[in-house]
């Protein structure tokens, strides 16, 4: 008998595939709303390193359920593309004079082949690529338009900067390690340097970013990161007067946003972020040098290390005083660098009687603390540590007695009445940083004319990326484009015959990846972004799979990105993911992370070379559930194939008409069942492990029965599309089987004959029965009565009630 001959197969059937544009999909007007699927998998990075096995495991289980979507008379849209603008490629640039676009397309090239050698049923006709001229021209096209809607602004902000790398770093791109801040690429030095940069002002939809989460089908975790970062809060802005060196308080103020107004009668000392532009103003002669030095070295931490928890508080006195607005107190001014410049307005009160870090800095430095929230059940208790609870205000003058919630709202209202302070809302999200300071990336169209800012006129662009002699940064926090004079310096765009200069910033790689969705519907649109009617048709997406790893960033701009194309009317809704699936993270073998120096990582091209795509294919989705983290086991690898040689085996045996044996028919109608409901589900491992209790079924066999072996090719064929389509033909039909409709199920051969119902006594089994499915629970309690054992554990006992779950269980609860 002929092993399964993969190597053959497989790759035949992909050419078929290829040439026959069998999963092109067309918008198809015929085909109602609710019979429309679009399915995207997050697009990857095309690194040198190719592809990994972690990337299948989402594009396999999208691939599946679109298939069988298909099968079910579905319009689906499946598309695949690259994110490929990105500093890998520049930072090779940088050492070998390679132009990025050489290395990123031949690394596209490798992806795409690597991809299709796995059979995935993508519409290749509209793959995109970010670095292409007539995608990154609609890049452009949507900078503009947020220009247009004043959500573009240029600012000098202290960043993070690699002198290496040569770029500003987003904080998450810096770690913190023992040497100092680190860029995550290359474990570069970087440091705090302020940079003119490009911003977006996502934080003017942060609480639209914010009330979408509750509509969306999307893990909770993920909605809950969301929602974090994002970092709402309500409370009070308050002003607190300085005071002058002549001890005068007319003068500058530090305004502070806090969510404890009620607290103010207990704010001791202020602390300003290191980075505050009132720290050289208030410091005085005595602490100039210390105050300086901390500075120095508050440069040097990321947002993490200052912020953290279980960290050590410092800080510096700056000599300088403050007034308590509601006691008129004089209070010490102080900077520490947990107070991040980029929350709130970089300045707090401390209230170190009910904040746990106010209390440890307080401490540290023996500054007063005083109580003003007590517990209402015992209001004299002294305090020992800080009480961050709600309770009653006491030291608080004409406010003492009132509960936090009240006194909230009194307190606020006391300082709109006098006009030092007001009711507010702060988030911890911040304007988003949209330059980068490198060639590699899409161009920004402006141009500077004598200090104002002018967009380059659409039919303009794309504005591309011109060549450049050397693609190392500047040195002197410009991108390499600032070096070509030609390119820089132009006419100005508003007619005017002024010389301009152009934006030397590029944008960053989130750009390209914010809207890539939208470019599938319509990707060699010379005219629009995509059209009404491929919007109309398609959006938003139904499903969205990938790593949970983009849980924060990427999902918030391109949900932002989307909002504001909602509002200028080129997108039909205001969201663009309805339902979001993380897929876990495939492990090494031993359940340890993959990684280069543990010489554990797999390569999926090997996989495939040794025992086939559909083996690969199938053995991911065995491994366990989907969103589960997972060890790789080539142990289990090799057991899938086998099952696949199985059902190669069995379709060499002689094919016979008429009925199959009642079992069969059984068996079958139950996989069929069970395969629908769980790929609907997603729920894929547990399908696969019911393809194989067929096969395990009706092994034994020698003959084969079409009437159920043809409806089970059909159900394989999402799982391992290869194999199906060669027992399709070998069955005699036409290709291609994914065309077929998906096979229905007769629900009473789907039932037992009989089932095994658990029996337990106060909650533990205690034995089972073999009963006509379906019996009566009243008949069920009977037959558990009857049963020895049972009656002996519940002779002479008082049965309090009887619990029956037909068909499953049955508990009797005595005492």
């Amino acid at each position: 008998m002929d092993k399964y001959p993969f190597r053959e197969i497989e790759p035949a059937w992909q050419r078929y595939w290829e040439t026959h544009k069998t999963y092109k999909a067309v918008e198809d007007p015929s085909i109602p709303k609710e019979k429309r699927r679009y399915v995207l998998d997050m697009f990857p990075y095309p690194s040198a390193a190719g592809l990994h096995v972690g990337h299948p495991e989402g594009y396999t289980a999208t691939d599946i359920y679109c298939r069988y979507l298909r099968m079910n008379g579905y319009a689906v849209l499946h598309p695949m593309g690259f994110d490929s603008f990105g500093l890998p490629a520049e930072t090779y640039a940088i050492q070998t004079g390679t132009h990025p676009k050489m290395t990123t397309e031949a690394n596209i090239a490798r992806f795409r082949e690597q991809i299709k050698s796995l059979g995935f049923s993508y519409d290749w006709d509209r793959e995109v690529s970010t670095h292409e001229s007539d995608y990154y021209r609609w890049t452009q096209w949507i900078f503009l338009k947020l220009w247009e809607q004043g959500l573009a602004y240029v600012d000098e902000i202290p960043v993070w900067y690699c002198e290496e790398l040569g770029t500003v770093l987003a904080n998450e791109e810096v770690l913190a390690t023992p040497e100092g801040p680190r860029s995550e690429r290359g474990n570069h030095p970087v440091e705090r340097r302020p940079v003119r940069q490009w911003m977006l002002k996502i934080t003017e939809y942060a609480d639209r970013l914010l009330e979408g989460l509750d509509a969306l089908d999307w893990p909770e975790s993920i909605k809950a990161s969301q929602r974090n970062w994002i970092g709402r809060s309500e409370g009070a802005n308050v002003h607190f007067p300085v005071v002058a060196r002549d001890g005068s308080t007319g003068g500058e103020t530090i305004e502070v946003f806090t969510t404890r107004p009620d607290t103010l009668f207990g704010a001791t000392y202020m602390v300003l972020a290191p980075e505050h532009h009132l720290v050289p103003e208030i410091t005085t002669a005595e602490h100039d040098a210390a105050v300086r030095e901390y500075v120095a070295r508050a440069r040097l931490k990321s947002d993490l290390e200052r912020t953290e928890i279980a960290k050590e508080k410092t800080g510096v006195f700056t000599g300088g005083y403050a007034i308590n607005p509601v006691n008129d107190e004089k209070i010490p001014v102080w900077i520490s660098d947990y107070i991040l410049i980029s929350y709130g307005t970089g300045a707090i009160m401390a209230v170190p009687g009910h904040d746990e870090r106010d209390w440890e800095f307080a401490t540290a430095f023996s500054l007063p603390i005083v109580k003003v929230v007590a517990d209402p059940d015992d209001p004299g208790a002294e305090l020992n540590k800080a009480t961050p609870q709600p309770g009653i205000a006491v030291n608080s003058g004409p406010f003492d007695g009132q509960t936090t919630a009240e006194c909230k709202k009194s307190i606020t209202a006391w300082l709109e009445e006098r006009g030092i302070g007001r009711g507010a809302v702060n988030y911890k999200l911040r304007d988003w940083i949209f330059s980068r300071q490198r060639y590699w990336g899409e161009p920004i169209p402006l141009v500077e004319c004598e200090d104002e800012y002018y967009p380059i006129p659409y039919d303009q662009l794309p504005l591309t990326l011109p060549p450049v002699e050397s693609y190392k940064p500047t040195g002197t926090g410009e991108s390499p484009l600032a070096a070509l004079t030609e390119w820089v310096e132009c006419e100005c765009p508003d007619g005017s015959g002024r010389k301009g200069r152009r934006e030397t910033n590029t944008m960053p790689q989130w750009a390209g990846s914010c809207w890539y969705y939208l470019r599938y519907l319509d990707p060699a649109n010379p005219s629009e972004l995509a059209s009404k009617e491929s919007i109309d048709y398609w959006m938003p997406v139904d499903l969205y799979v990938g790593g949970a790893e983009h849980a924060v960033l990427h999902l918030l701009y391109a949900r932002f990105w989307h909002k504001v194309l909602f509002d200028v009317g080129a997108v039909n809704t205001d969201e663009p993911f309805v339902r979001l699936v993380n897929q876990g993270m495939i492990l090494g073998e031993g359940g340890v992370k993959m990684s280069k120096s543990l010489g554990n990582v797999i390569n999926p091209d090997e996989i495939v070379a040794e025992y086939g795509a559909d083996t690969m294919r199938v053995y991911e989705m065995f491994m366990g559930p989907l969103r589960h983290d997972k060890p790789w086991s080539t142990n289990g690898l090799i057991g899938v194939h086998r099952f696949l040689d199985r059902i190669w085996r069995v379709s060499q045996r002689p094919i016979v008409d008429g009925d199959a044996p009642l079992a069969h028919a059984r068996i079958l109608h139950k996989t069929i069942k069970k395969v629908s409901h769980d790929t609907n589900e997603l729920a894929l491992n547990t399908a696969i492990a019911q393809m194989m209790i067929f096969i395990n079924e009706i092994f034994g066999e020698e003959t084969l029965y079409r009437s159920i072996w043809e409806p089970f090719v059909l159900v394989l064929s999402p799982y391992a599309p290869h194999l199906a389509e060669e027992l399709w033909k070998k069955l005699g039909n036409e290709p291609s089987v994914s065309a077929q409709p998906w096979p229905g199920y007769d629900e009473e051969l789907t039932r037992d004959d009989e089932v095994t119902v658990v029996v337990q006594v106060n909650g533990k089994i205690r034995s089972r029965m073999e009963v006509p499915a379906g019996t009566a629970p009243k008949e069920l309690e009977t037959k558990a009565r009857e049963i020895d054992r049972i009656e002996e554990l519940i002779r002479g006992k008082s049965v309090v009630k009887i619990v029956t779950v037909p068909d499953k269980l049955v508990n009797i609860v005595v005492k």
